[in-house]
């Protein structure tokens, strides 16, 4: 009975009810796996669930370390030894992406990507900025891109500071490290579309790495639906005194920073602050870390990042890209940027010490999860739209999925939500179809979305309707 009456005061039914209308009502508002007798419920997945399993803490581990012993990996630093700075690291990671690639019989297109900067705050004279990219290709839709990105470089208390030693363990070979291990993993399946392990340089400098990827994937028209950026995802001891190993952060833009005038004034009459597609990828994220994820709940922040800070997403949002940050709950900034040294008993920087393994596996294993139900999923749906004002029905309509590059499309999901809860609520599975009618759902009371669904039963993240929710094409 207060389920009944929820859903009476939702409706705003204000008038004599019949049974039948009660009924109806009871019916439209009910979840997918009531809601009709068409309807796909999610199916739990197996692969994905192995996958998780397939994570090695001590791969971890030992990247980590390897990533440590390198001394400095200052942007600035050393490139020619063959032991220490930036430039033996990098040759390292593009090794390790080449014998991932030759175990998978050379599923890995592995290669340096590379820009001079000069002039800049923190690159006063003309350095290389060299990024290690490794793509797994789609087998049906390859240019249909998601990514996880790590940062290769380090830096201690003064950003100039290139010759000191900076291990940079947690910020960010943790991230790093887990980039490799998602990509020794998953190597080891075959995906509809393609998944790019980005291991990007220049993080410290300015975003440099970041830059240059996200503006090649634009030059190159890739269709770039996700962005998982992991920076610094090791530790679970804060300066605040917590010690956490089950939580864990999202940072998401809500406005995408693109949003041209025309979209705003659409935005400020029907809605989407809170449904970016990078704010919907976090919800996606969320939804798997509850259902494969043991012991892990992600916090969604709406932010784009950590107040006055900056990470490797945001050039990708700047250029429209869905992209998302993922990290530790608990920060400990004696442990950030900081000279090695011990003061008043007090140690400071960025050592081996400060990483818990078995966590940066977890948040690993949950990229790798992500990473894999999206490109085992048909892609997003495009153009979606909406209508049903001052009407009683909601009406959604979308473009339909090109059948060649998505083979494995069984249809779609219909979402909504009321428009103060953070996640989905009710959904109903529609079929092949490119439009729906949700009768008697008042399109002023809830936010809706569409997704689309697998012959498997795996879902792409859920589309809000018009510009403020697109992924794109």
């Amino acid at each position: 009975m207060p389920r009944l009456n929820q859903l009476l005061n939702a409706h705003a039914l204000t008038s004599k009810f019949t049974v039948a209308a009660i009924a109806l009502a009871f019916s439209v508002c009910a979840p997918a796996e009531t809601a009709s007798s068409t309807a796909v419920a999610y199916q739990d997945q197996e692969a994905l669930h192995r996958i998780v399993q397939q994570i090695s803490m001590d791969n971890i581990e030992r990247d980590i370390r390897q990533l440590v012993d390198f001394g400095t990996r200052h942007t600035l630093s050393d490139t020619t030894s063959s032991t220490r700075g930036i430039g033996a690291a990098r040759r390292w990671i593009k090794a390790e992406f080449d014998s991932i690639s030759l175990k998978c019989g050379g599923c890995l297109e592995v290669y340096f990507q590379s820009r001079t900067f000069a002039g800049e705050d923190r690159i006063p004279t003309a350095t290389e900025v060299v990024s290690v990219i490794a793509i797994q290709r789609g087998s049906s839709d390859p240019n249909r891109m998601v990514m996880m990105s790590g940062d290769i470089d380090s830096r201690v208390s003064d950003a100039m500071n290139f010759t000191d030693d900076s291990p940079g363990a947690n910020d960010n070979a943790s991230g790093l490290a887990g980039v490799l291990e998602a990509a020794r993993v998953l190597s080891q399946y075959t995906f509809n579309a393609s998944i790019v392990y980005a291991a990007l340089a220049g993080e410290e400098q300015g975003l440099f790495g970041g830059k240059v990827l996200a503006e090649h994937a634009k030059n190159e028209k890739w269709r770039l639906k996700a962005v998982l950026n992991n920076d610094m995802i090791g530790n679970i001891a804060g300066i605040n005194g917590v010690i956490d190993n089950s939580t864990a952060r999202i940072f998401t833009e809500g406005t995408r920073y693109t949003e041209t005038p025309e979209e705003a004034r659409s935005r400020r009459f029907t809605g989407g602050e809170v449904d970016s597609p990078s704010r919907n990828l976090a919800r996606y994220i969320d939804w798997i870390a509850d259902r494969y994820i043991p012991n892990l709940d992600t916090m969604l922040i709406y932010r784009l990042d950590r107040f006055g800070r900056g990470g490797h997403h945001r050039p990708f949002n700047e250029l429209g890209f869905p992209a998302v940050r993922i990290m530790e709950t608990n920060e400990h900034y004696d442990r950030q940027h900081q000279d090695l040294r011990i003061e008043n008993g007090r140690q400071y920087g960025d050592t081996i010490e400060g990483v818990n393994f078995a966590y940066a596996a977890k948040l690993t294993a949950l990229n790798a999860a992500a990473l894999a139900s999206m490109a085992w999923a048909p892609s997003p749906p495009a153009q979606v739209s909406i209508k049903g004002a001052v009407q009683p029905s909601t009406m959604l309509s979308w473009a339909p999925l090109d059948p060649i590059q998505n083979p494995q499309l069984a249809g779609y999901k219909v979402y909504w939500r009321y428009t103060d809860a953070p996640q989905w609520q009710f959904s109903r599975f529609v079929g092949n179809v490119s439009s729906a009618t949700l009768d008697n759902i008042v399109i002023d009371n809830y936010f809706f979305g569409v997704a689309s669904v697998s012959q498997d039963g795996i879902e792409s993240p859920i589309v809000f309707p018009g510009a403020a929710g697109s992924f794109g094409e």
